[in-house]
């Protein structure tokens, strides 16, 4: 008689990792902001930054664009040594930074025209992360024409058309009001799911950082450092209400406010 052997789980196999961080410190003169800071980011996820104000997020983010450099340590995209700006990251800013004499269809096709994109290319190519994020019909309109959340959606698709890996997002939704913050963390989960990108999130909203995450590392303020990464493991196919309502969810949020609670001025 034969017997049926049992089934082996197979455990899953570590996600790739698109960004490193590699023991970064940082000085502004005599204030070191960051210590040794190491941290890695999954590809194709979204990882937040949370942390109280003065926990170096912000800094942290913009080591990672090149936009500033360490005082030591090093950043690898897929591998390679970060030295600057490149190509492969787009920067999602916290107050737009959009152009004020441009259209909507030039402010986000500016990023493809500075890479020397033929015109009716780049257009082709903006209209369509235009009518991606929301804003079909507005192509002609200009930023003072535009609510703020018309303006961030704006800077969302310019960064998304130039097709950059990595998204890095600076709480990219703190200046809107709450009822639209709330699309916009809908939307993101969309964008995570569909894009095949790595986005990587400063914010420093608990309930937003548990319900847009694969991956939230927490920041202790100066010098910073990693204090806890957490991996919230929430069913997202239910909706928001479902998520917001989900006892997982809730924990997580309860469990990062005690550990950060005493970090609060």
């Amino acid at each position: 008689m034969s017997q049926t052997k049992p089934v082996l789980a197979v455990a899953d196999a570590p996600p790739e990792i698109a960004v490193s961080t590699r023991h970064i410190t940082k000085f502004y003169g005599q204030v070191e902001a960051l210590r040794d800071l190491s941290l890695d980011f999954p590809r194709g996820q979204l990882t937040s930054l949370l942390g109280p104000s003065g926990c170096g997020t912000t800094t942290l983010l913009k080591i990672i664009a090149g936009l500033l450099q360490p005082s030591s340590g090093a950043v690898e995209v897929n591998g390679r040594t970060v030295t600057g700006p490149g190509p492969d990251r787009a920067f999602v800013f916290q107050d737009f930074a959009l152009l004020p004499w441009a259209s909507v269809l030039r402010n986000v096709g500016f990023g493809l025209e500075m890479r020397g994109v033929a015109r009716s290319e780049r257009e082709d190519i903006a209209e369509r992360y235009i009518a991606q994020v929301g804003l079909s019909g507005f192509e002609k309109a200009y930023p003072h024409e535009l609510s703020g959340g018309m303006r961030q959606r704006v800077g969302l698709a310019r960064a998304l058309a130039v097709d950059a890996e990595v998204l890095l997002m600076d709480e990219p939704f703190s200046a809107v009001d709450e009822q639209t913050r709330r699309k916009f963390q809908e939307d993101l989960l969309a964008l995570v799911q569909n894009e095949n990108k790595t986005f990587i999130f400063v914010t420093h909203s608990i309930e937003e950082a548990v319900y847009v995450s694969d991956q939230i590392a927490i920041l202790l303020p100066r010098p910073s450092r990693v204090h806890e990464i957490i991996r919230p493991q929430i069913n997202r196919h239910g909706g928001a209400s479902t998520i917001r309502r989900d006892p997982e969810y809730l924990d997580i949020v309860d469990e990062i406010w005690a550990s950060l609670r005493s970090y609060v001025e």
